[in-house]
């Protein structure tokens, strides 16, 4: 597999190499010592969990608070989605930004997603089975948004608004300047080799 940094240099997408013949493929999705060494921190997935959506369904912008901050390592298994990572650290150089990467069951892309920042995801193809791994359990008291469309953040999702489907919850989410946020130079990791 290959590692690439993006524009926030936090934010990484994992290339796996796909062993395919007449029978089908072969995929590694994830390997904690190859990250590690590219990342230079250790990252303890404990949890993972797959959605299924149709198109236009947002989900986003999340994240959760320490002591329960998130790191997500995305993927599609089958469709095809535009991720979406948003820097929320205050004092972060990069903080507002956001990177913006296609997923799809075909390019088997990843995406991590370092504590520190929300996520959200909009469905492009009619459907779409997301999986996800999170090195920390949900905590309803640490869960937090931020509005898809906050013109600070100015993410283009492709999909026309008019086609959009949001719950409840993603519909009235705050602005970014009225958010619960991070602390940039917080170390939300333990170094490599040590224990999370």
């Amino acid at each position: 597999m290959t590692f690439t940094r993006t524009s926030i240099p936090d934010v990484i997408i994992i290339d796996p190499k796909v062993h395919g013949d007449e029978r089908g493929y072969f995929v590694e999705t994830f390997r904690a010592d190859k990250f590690a060494e590219f990342a230079g921190f250790e990252v303890h997935f404990c949890q993972d969990n797959e959605s299924a959506s149709s198109y236009g369904v947002l989900r986003g912008l999340h994240y959760q608070l320490p002591p329960h901050a998130q790191s997500k390592l995305v993927r599609v298994i089958e469709g095809e989605v535009l991720d979406v990572a948003v820097d929320i650290r205050k004092g972060s150089p990069t903080f507002g930004k956001h990177v913006a990467v296609r997923l799809s069951g075909e390019n088997k892309r990843q995406l991590f997603i370092p504590r520190g920042f929300a996520h959200g995801f909009v469905v492009l193809s009619e459907k779409c089975t997301f999986a996800y791994k999170v090195d920390n359990y949900y905590s309803p008291e640490c869960d937090r948004g931020i509005a898809f469309n906050d013109p600070a953040i100015g993410i283009e999702w492709i999909v026309p608004e008019e086609a959009l489907q949001l719950s409840a919850k993603d519909s009235t989410q705050p602005l970014l300047c009225d958010a619960d946020l991070f602390e940039y130079g917080v170390d939300l990791y333990a170094p490599r080799g040590a224990r999370a």
